[in-house]
């Protein structure tokens, strides 16, 4: 005899078995069989695994009532129906449908990205099974976010598309509506503070001026949450440490497009610190501890001067192992008086150890390249001094755009950790193929293979070949920066050049040079390294202009048959510098400083004999936390000149080895190299003077008082000095996660080339009037100045510098250049 007892359905709505009389029908049995149909997904194996009941057993309504929870509990059926013949138990399943697709349509403001991450945390998925009593919580769950940026007109509907084979496809539709704006903020209670002063504390916003182009009076639960906390923090840090907000009131208007937002706030009383306690276990440093305290007796009370303090002492802590100290600061307050004692309780903990230091996130970088980097070493105790050093030098190496570290703590014990490095690899210059043009300059093209993390090794390697109208180059140069454990660095490079000075913007002259170098480098200490090196270099100089500045140096080294012959020089030289860094990266700093003085010189007895020195400088100031917003100021000094005795004639810097400004490497606005001293001719009638063999005056026959002077190109000088202000800003419309790639300032450069050794006054013969015009070629006491914008970009093809640049203080003779770029440049 058969009997159909439906169970499950009893079960989804409560019911029991007495209620509807069948307990008095219902007789235990025992189970001779077990049977399970509609079975297409699940095995019958795990269905029977999750069935707690089986053959032999006897069943009775509870036993059976078991049963049915615990296959709705697998989470893999719809419905569930249980009966029983002759001993045999059946069971009939329907299997929730498996989730195909997850789409979504009708979302703007929340990514498809972003939606699949929340869907992921509540098991909706493809490959999933489909759970529908859990559809109308996400969409209240989704609907709540909307809620929560203002868009309180949106809506979202989860709509199930039913597939082939037990398969849906869940769609998601959203009607987003538009976001409501906040109409007026107010703050009521306040008397201290003006609402102006208060309101403009906050992020959210009532107005926005008409030029604010990213303003927006956008309300946001998140925000609303945040400002409320920056009131708290600003009261407590002018000694209201009483204040408290009240209340707050969102009130949304009839037609569900604006907001009134007020905040009730109760201020208090001012309150000064009446004492300071040091408490808990200070291990023997009491008297240092109290001597770095910077609260005092008798100062108002500063909430953020307190947050200070225990983040100090924390710090300070963790420099010796405590790597988990609890430092909490217990005010009492006194009404009457309106003071406040603070007992700040220092709680160290147990000493931490380092078990081993991991490093992930660095498919190129080989671990040992930042592990030699490290100051935390395994096996001592942590010390967060150490880790943080780690963390900077790592990020001055400049190859990577991120790193982050993390203390875990090893499972089971309490004094030992691991220490996690993780890192985001960038660009380090291992293809450069680019172009530049600018809009005086014309066309440049550069290729080569610039490797600074050469095969992960950290060692610099490369070939780079570069050409553009006015030079081309070769270059071949291999550095290890670890050629010792120590840090010493052994390095050397191969170098062939071709210039062309009347492609640059200079005046006419061939450079053909190629030599080789080796150099090496120093640590002295985390900040400060030493370096030297020695050199061979051959130049070979042709078509030189008649311009009296290059002919100064021509007279001395010109052959004496040969008047009008090409020269040539082989030089031998020595190179020293001293560089200082504190920066906290080492491409798009944001903090820090670095300073660097370079010098070198040709060793006594080459064909040339002079020296050259630079320095450089650069500070970083963030203002903002987040250094979103970060002031730098640069500055360039260098100074070059000749020494010793050449034929009876004082040595002199060779023209080539001049200094030059101007263009994006200096003073942006102005023509690449023109800024500076500019060559002058003499003339008689329509010819130029040509080189005098005696080496004095011009060799034309004619009346010495209708000699004419005429202006030329720049040509450098043997001193500079340029000096800007950029303002570093968030990139305009560009995700934050780019800031480490992507920089956008405001510039203000200013400077100028000087040429401190030509002897102008010895052209006194001249007539008065051509004589006065050698002032403006000399170019002394002037300064250029520009203002501007640029953009850089580190590609993967390497640095990208977009600029736009007006001179501020320029001359009637001055060449500007407004608009530039170039792609595999160096910054």
């Amino acid at each position: 005899m058969r009997l159909n007892k439906l169970f499950a359905s009893m079960i989804l709505v409560g019911a029991s078995f007495s209620g509807n009389g069948m307990a008095e029908t219902f007789q235990p049995f025992e189970v001779t069989d077990i049977q399970i149909d509609g079975l297409q997904r699940v095995a019958l194996g795990a269905a029977l695994l999750n069935l707690p009941v089986k053959v032999g057993d006897t069943v009775d309504q509870v036993k059976l009532q078991q049963a049915i929870k615990s296959l709705y509990a697998s989470t893999n059926f719809e419905t569930i129906s249980v009966s029983h013949e002759d001993g045999v138990l059946l069971v009939s399943v329907k299997e929730r449908a498996t989730i195909s697709a997850v789409t979504f349509e009708g979302n703007k403001d929340i990514k498809d990205e972003q939606l699949q991450e929340s869907l992921d945390g509540s098991g909706i998925k493809i490959g999933e099974s489909l759970d529908r009593t859990m559809l109308s919580g996400i969409e209240k769950g989704l609907q709540d976010f909307y809620y929560g940026v203002g868009k309180y007109g949106a809506k979202v509907e989860a709509e199930v598309i039913n597939l082939p084979r037990n398969r849906v496809e869940l769609k998601f539709n959203f009607t987003e509506g538009l976001a409501a704006e906040i109409r007026q903020i107010n703050v009521v209670g306040n008397t201290v503070f003006s609402d102006s002063e208060l309101i403009g504390l906050l992020e959210l916003k009532d107005y926005v001026a008409w030029w604010d182009l990213f303003g927006e009076r956008r309300y946001q639960k998140q925000k609303l949450e945040a400002d409320l906390e920056t009131v708290k923090t600003y009261y407590h840090n002018q000694g209201y440490i009483r204040f408290a907000v009240t209340s707050t009131q969102v009130a949304m208007t009839p037609d569900r497009k604006g907001l009134y937002i007020t905040i009730n706030v109760d201020e208090g009383d001012k309150y000064e610190v009446s004492e300071v306690n040091l408490t808990g276990d200070l291990m023997g440093r009491e008297e240092l501890m109290k001597a770095i305290l910077p609260i005092k007796e008798g100062d108002m009370y500063n909430g953020g001067d307190v947050t200070f303090t225990e983040e100090m002492y924390s710090k300070y802590l963790g420099r010796f192992g405590y790597a988990y100290p609890e430092v909490k600061t217990y005010p009492e307050i006194n009404d009457e008086t309106k003071e406040v004692a603070l007992n700040i309780n220092v709680n160290p903990g147990k000493r931490v150890y380092v078990r081993s230091i991991n490093f992930s996130g660095n498919t190129v970088t080989k671990d040992e390249v930042m592990r030699r980097e490290l100051r935390q070493m395994e096996g001592a105790w942590l010390n967060s001094a150490q880790v943080e050093q780690s963390k900077v030098l790592l990020n001055r190496l400049g190859y990577f755009e991120t790193v982050d570290t993390e203390t875990v703590q090893v499972p089971g014990s309490d004094d030992l950790v691991d220490v996690a490095f993780n890192v985001k690899e960038q660009p380090s210059g291992s293809f450069n193929a680019g172009v530049g043009y600018g809009t005086e300059s014309g066309l440049s093209l550069q290729f080569g293979v610039q490797q600074s993390n050469f095969l992960g090794t950290g060692n610099q390697a490369g070939i780079n070949l570069n050409t553009n109208k006015y030079s081309k180059n070769v270059n071949f140069s291999y550095t290890d920066p670890y050629f010792t454990k120590d840090g010493v660095s052994l390095g050397g490079s191969i170098f062939w050049n071709e210039f062309d000075a009347n492609e640059a913007n200079l005046e006419r002259y061939k450079n053909k040079s190629y030599g080789i170098a080796v150099n090496s480098g120093f640590p002295i200490n985390e900040n400060n390294r030493l370096n030297g090196g020695i050199g061979y270099r051959h130049n070979a100089i042709s078509e030189i202009s008649a311009y009296e500045q290059a002919l100064r140096f021509y007279n001395v080294y010109r052959e004496s048959d040969d008047p009008n012959s090409d020269l040539a020089f082989d030089n031998f030289e020595i190179n020293g510098g001293w560089y200082r860094s504190t920066l906290n990266r080492g491409t798009f700093p944001t903090d820090g400083s670095s300073q660097r003085l370079s010098a070198k010189a040709t060793i006594p007895g080459s064909d040339l004999q002079y020296f050259k020195t630079d320095f450089d400088t650069n500070f970083y100031l963030p203002l903002t936390r987040n250094h979103s917003f970060v002031l730098l100021t640069r500055a360039r000094l260098g100074y070059a000149n000749g020494y010793g005795k050449f034929n009876e004639n004082d040595q002199i810097l060779p023209f080539w080895e001049n200094y030059y400004s101007g263009g994006s490497s200096s003073l942006r606005g102005f023509k690449s190299n023109s800024v500076g001293p500019r060559s002058f001719y003499l003339y008689r009638g329509s010819e130029p003077c040509a080189p005098d063999p005696s080496g004095d005056g011009c060799t034309l026959p004619g009346d010495p008082n209708r000699i004419q002077v005429s202006s030329g190109r720049s040509i450098g000088g043997n001193a500079i000095a340029t000096a800007s202000v950029e303002m570093i800003v968030p990139t305009p419309f560009l995700d934050e996660a780019y800031s480490n790639s992507v920089r956008t300032s405001f510039f203000v450069d200013a400077g100028n080339v000087w040429d401190t050794e030509f002897d102008y006054d010895s052209y006194r013969y001249l007539p008065a009037d051509e004589f006065d015009k050698l002032e403006d070629y000399s170019d002394p006491g002037r300064i250029r100045a520009s203002w501007g914008m640029s953009v850089q970009w580190l590609s993967p093809m390497g640095p990208m510098v977009f600029s736009l640049a007006w001179p501020i203080k320029e001359y009637e003779d001055d060449e500007t250049e407004i608009f530039s770029f170039n792609i595999g440049k160096t910054f």
